[in-house]
């Protein structure tokens, strides 16, 4: 399955070529990227195969939807890349863990050298189990820590990488002790744990964890606890996992009305509070502090890709676009290893379409955020997101 990619309209285009992600060290000489499989050797002067796994064929609009969208970046930073040749080839999963499996066989089996997606966290695990004795590599598009690691990368924002940006910043304007309010589901665990563990290693102090249901009525029972042990314990952040487009509103309302205002304790929050635009009216939100990627960077690619395509892109179509980025300026080298661990996790990162980003040996990855307050109902960046992994408290 291929996507037709429209020609760009030549005036944008010429106005943004500048977007054309590079690789940040692309003048510095690539470390040994390990051991080479068969499959994964990039060969002189041949196309890099690469095998995009979309959740197509599930039955559901929405994973249509992304799947285009997906496949449409994808194609985009295939023809702004300079030095490389991508034969890119696209397979559906269903969101399937059984069919993403056999999908990632059947790409290896074609000559797939590296695999790009899939979306959801079982889809992807099982594709990297399937191939992973072929010493091939899947960069998925899923932001979930727990199945990253072995030959699975992970290219969503993860929480801890949120989670230390806020913190290290919270620390050198005065927020040290910190009050943890998570919802009692998967997502609200691993949010929790990525929050305290920011706090541990940035030396601050968790003054203690709250849970609630996620239901309006257990937001609301959870709040006056919360705000009782943030008092207590004389904390001066809240730092809450809850989505903006879920529990979020209940939650800032709520302690707001308790009385706990910025001035006692500011809120900080995983999620992008900016996704919701009716939440920057909301008192409880005001000053309170999350992350968003570099906004330039990520306004050009919207541009870029409706200049191209004739809509917005969906807001996980740039990790397609990410992937390819990084995959055409490591194999730009012409490296046999260009496609192995080692490679892929050079420090010097990418430069992706919401700013800098680098995979992790462990299988996650860290992105350049910056950090955004609202002031006044109008969102207001307070600390840039990094040019460069060097400094910047990387």
């Amino acid at each position: 399955m291929f996507a037709r990619l429209p020609q760009p309209r030549k005036a944008v285009a010429r106005l943004l070529a500048f977007l054309s992600l590079a690789w940040l060290a692309a003048c510095e000489p690539m470390a040994t990227g390990g051991p080479v499989s068969d499959a994964a050797r990039v060969e002189p002067d041949a196309p890099v195969k690469v095998a995009l796994l979309v959740p197509e064929g599930s039955g559901s609009s929405s994973d249509a939807l992304l799947a285009s969208n997906l496949e449409n970046a994808a194609r985009l930073a295939i023809a702004d890349l300079s030095g490389a040749e991508i034969e890119l080839q696209t397979y559906a999963t269903a969101g399937n863990p059984s069919q993403a499996a056999q999908a990632a066989q059947t790409a290896v089996a074609e000559g797939a050298q590296i695999i790009l997606g899939p979306l959801y966290a079982e889809a992807a695990n099982a594709a990297g189990v399937a191939v992973a004795n072929q010493g091939v590599n899947v960069l998925a598009f899923s932001n979930n820590p727990t199945i990253a690691g072995g030959n699975v990368f992970i290219l969503g924002q993860t929480f801890a990488d949120t989670a230390d940006r806020l913190v290290q910043y919270g620390m050198r304007n005065g927020i040290q002790r910190y009050v943890v309010a998570h919802g009692n589901d998967l997502q609200g665990a691993i949010g929790r744990d990525a929050i305290v563990n920011a706090v541990n290693r940035a030396g601050a102090a968790v003054a203690g964890t709250e849970g609630y249901e996620l239901t309006q009525p257990g937001v609301q029972a959870a709040a006056p606890q919360i705000a009782q042990t943030t008092r207590e314990a004389g904390a001066t952040g809240v730092f809450t996992t809850a989505g903006v487009n879920a529990e979020l509103p209940i939650l800032a309302t709520a302690l707001n009305d308790l009385g706990l205002t910025p001035d006692e304790a500011r809120m900080l929050g995983l999620t992008r509070w900016d996704a919701a635009p009716q939440a920057l009216a909301l008192p409880g939100l005001q000053s309170g502090l999350f992350a968003v990627p570099d906004r330039g960077r990520a306004g050009a690619f919207e541009q870029r890709y409706a200049a191209t395509y004739g809509a917005q892109p969906h807001p996980l179509a740039g990790l397609a676009y990410d992937g390819i980025a990084a995959i055409g300026a490591l194999t730009a080298s012409g490296r046999a290893d260009a496609l192995t661990r080692g490679a892929l996790t050079q420090t010097q990162g990418f430069s992706g379409t919401s700013g800098i980003f680098r995979l992790r040996p462990d299988g996650t990855n860290q992105r350049g955020l910056a950090v955004a307050t609202i002031r006044n109902n109008q969102v207001v960046i307070l600390d840039p997101a990094p040019a460069s992994f060097r400094g910047a408290g990387f």
